[in-house]
């Protein structure tokens, strides 16, 4: 996009483009963090891969309930500078940090306290129970810092500064695959910790990581937050970050807890199944974000469109993220299907593994686009402050259609990991065409967070 968004402010020299592909690259280095452990780990075994992959629904589950602070906050901040009232910014994102870091601290220490009976709801078996509880134990720990780095990064990116959080993401991957190597084959008599050495190495990257962008915040980003903005909070600010952040979290919750009872189900289907699973998505995970990229970067931009007061232009901005990304993703999974078979080889030798996940990526093309269908709206809604809408459609289609359909095509009528992927397609395209009906109405439009001066002045 060429045309001025919010005059002096860093995005609105950016094109969609420019704003969207260090999303993208960050984005899959973040999923990289948690791929790189399950592609290490399979060199050792496929029981330490099913362990980790099992505790990981959890973290991402946690992660995910982070997002209803950096959501909520990255949203405010986008219209605020939209608004040009940029002064208020280093109030909101010290109330939106002690926030997330409260929040953060009580995840942690309940995901400790309970890893045990979280961990039981999938039958594991006790080989890989006593895997994933160790590992659950040490990822778990380190949620608060997750917490922190997800709303500092969300606060940087709204700047407009998505290269500098990418710089930060890649530093993090190399601190990373360093540790794993440290810990999974020990050279120099270095202790061989297997998955707990890995929950290790994706920590201390993490804090790293935060360390790193915190300057960013302050010296890029030019947000400055006095030690009282921690401790002393706007009603206002945190009123409008909930208003977001709590149905746009409440969403991403409700499509973890969907993947989450998804994973039991493939757990009581066998380990090899349940394997299947984790190394299709991991492949794929590099389509999802995609979607995810191009729906951040676009709520960046409709997010100071509709605060700086113009909304038509907002609405036809979607109509042309919709066709982009939705072209670009077919693209990639047609790559992706090409060299399916190989790429599932990177993760195992089981012949019958292989042919299941090939498969299963052949499926992409119906998946995939959906999901991007969804998700681009999705984002765009609540960048317009429109989250409530896009929480009822998902709350109601996941818990009244998708998990009943899940259940049904792949348990109680035998179809198994192809019945659940069916209801995985069935589920994504519902949820885009309702949001998409919501988007063509121009009811979000009433919905803005931030005025303009001016408009305030005149009401």
């Amino acid at each position: 996009m060429s045309r001025s968004i919010a005059g002096d402010n860093p995005v609105s020299k950016l094109s969609l483009l420019a704003i969207t592909w260090p999303i993208f690259v960050e984005s899959a280095l973040q999923m990289f963090l948690r791929t790189s452990d399950t592609f290490m780990l399979s060199k050792v075994s496929d029981g330490a891969v099913a362990a980790v992959g099992v505790a990981n629904q959890i973290i991402m589950f946690a992660v995910l309930m982070f997002n209803f602070v950096a959501l909520g906050s990255a949203v405010v901040i986008s219209q605020y500078l939209g608004a040009r009232r940029q002064h208020e910014i280093g109030r909101l994102a010290g109330s939106s940090l002690a926030l997330n870091f409260l929040f953060g601290l009580v995840v942690s220490v309940i995901v400790m306290m309970l890893s045990g009976p979280l961990l039981r709801i999938f039958d594991l078996d006790p080989s890989l129970f006593g895997q994933a509880e160790k590992y659950l134990l040490v990822a778990g720990g380190a949620l608060v810092i997750q917490a922190l780095l997800t709303a500092v990064t969300a606060m940087i990116q709204s700047h407009g500064l998505t290269r500098q959080t990418m710089v930060v993401t890649i530093g993090m991957n190399v601190l990373n695959i360093f540790g794993n190597y440290l810990f999974i084959y020990g050279p120099g008599g270095f202790p061989k910790l297997g998955v707990v050495g890995v929950a290790i190495s994706t920590a201390f990257a993490q804090c790293v990581g935060l360390a790193v962008n915190l300057v960013l915040l302050r010296k890029a980003a030019g947000v400055y937050i006095r030690w009282n903005d921690l401790f002393v909070w706007s009603r206002e600010h945190i009123g409008k970050v909930l208003r977001v952040g709590v149905p746009s979290s409440a969403v991403s919750l409700s499509y973890s807890a969907n993947q989450f009872v998804t994973t039991a189900f493939i757990s009581s289907l066998g380990a090899s199944v349940l394997a299947t699973k984790i190394y299709t998505q991991n492949i794929m995970f590099f389509v999802m974000i995609l979607a995810v990229s191009l729906g951040r970067g676009g709520q960046i931009i409709v997010g100071q469109l509709v605060g700086a007061g113009q909304r038509e232009e907002a609405y036809k901005q979607v109509i042309r993220n919709l066709i982009r990304s939705e072209l670009i993703t077919l693209a990639a999974v047609a790559v992706l299907t090409l060299f399916r078979q190989p790429l599932m080889k990177l993760f195992t030798t089981d012949p019958d593994i292989i042919a299941m996940g090939a498969a299963l990526l052949l499926l992409s093309f119906l998946l995939e686009p959906g999901r991007n269908f969804n998700v681009i709206l999705e984002r765009s809604l609540q960048a317009a402050g429109d989250a409530r809408s896009a929480m009822i459609v998902s709350i109601t289609v996941t818990w009244l259609f998708s998990v009943p359909l899940t259940y049904l095509l792949g348990i109680h009528w035998g179809y198994g990991l192809y019945g659940i992927w069916a209801a995985f397609i069935a589920d994504e395209w519902l949820r885009g065409i309702l949001l998409w009906v919501r988007w063509r109405s121009k009811a979000w439009q009433r919905k803005a967070l931030v005025q303009l001066r001016s408009e305030e002045q005149a009401l």
